[in-house]
């Protein structure tokens, strides 16, 4: 019976931390592209984000959401893995967009990332080209709605399957460019362009 209370007792804190917590959202956007566009009118006095307790944050060590929009690359994937792993927890991810989500136009690029969820956990991914200001705050509310149940912990299997996303991270990162001059790029240049000289 005494069990019973003590479970009572801390769910009930639980859902009182969740509650404030969801009120509280600080969010980091980090952008790569065109993402950015539709996200300031959310912040205008037409949309207002923040009368949901949602504030931008230009620290990745104060921020509990890391908002991605625009094109992922190799380049912002590096980027993206180091803010994540600095931001403390309980954190969560948005992918937002569809250069975010697949790749966009670029999906067959030889430098594009067609799926964060692959590298990071996401917990919203919002389609689009670009989303409109209402898609931001539909995603935000939803993930509000996910932190009350205690649902939104994509964070957690970031810890449980580290090796899986540290794998995936090290096959495409791990890649090394021909160095400029070696003989591995002068026979590069000419195959494509006969006798070139560097």
């Amino acid at each position: 019976m005494e069990d019973l209370k003590a479970n009572d007792k801390r769910s009930y804190i639980d859902n009182l931390i969740d509650f404030f917590r969801k009120r509280s959202i600080w969010i980091l956007h980090y952008c790569t592209g065109c993402g950015a566009v539709e996200l300031p009118p959310s912040m205008t006095s037409r949309w207002d984000i923040e009368r949901f307790g949602i504030v931008p944050m230009a620290t990745p060590r104060q921020a509990d959401v890391l908002l991605v929009t625009g094109y992922v690359s190799l380049k912002t994937l590096k980027r993206i893995i180091k803010i994540y792993e600095q931001m403390p927890e309980p954190k969560w991810v948005l992918a937002f967009g569809s250069c975010t989500v697949n790749g966009g136009i670029y999906w067959d690029s030889y430098n594009t990332i067609t799926n964060l969820a692959e590298y990071i956990p996401v917990d919203i991914t919002v389609s689009g080209c670009m989303p409109r200001p209402e898609a931001v705050i539909d995603a935000l509310q939803t993930l509000m709605e996910m932190i009350q149940s205690g649902e939104g912990g994509a964070y957690k299997k970031y810890k449980e399957n580290y090796e899986y996303y540290k794998k995936n991270q090290d096959r495409v990162l791990r890649k090394e460019a021909p160095i400029l001059g070696s003989s591995e790029t002068e026979s590069i240049y000419q195959e494509k362009e006969g006798n070139y000289e560097t």
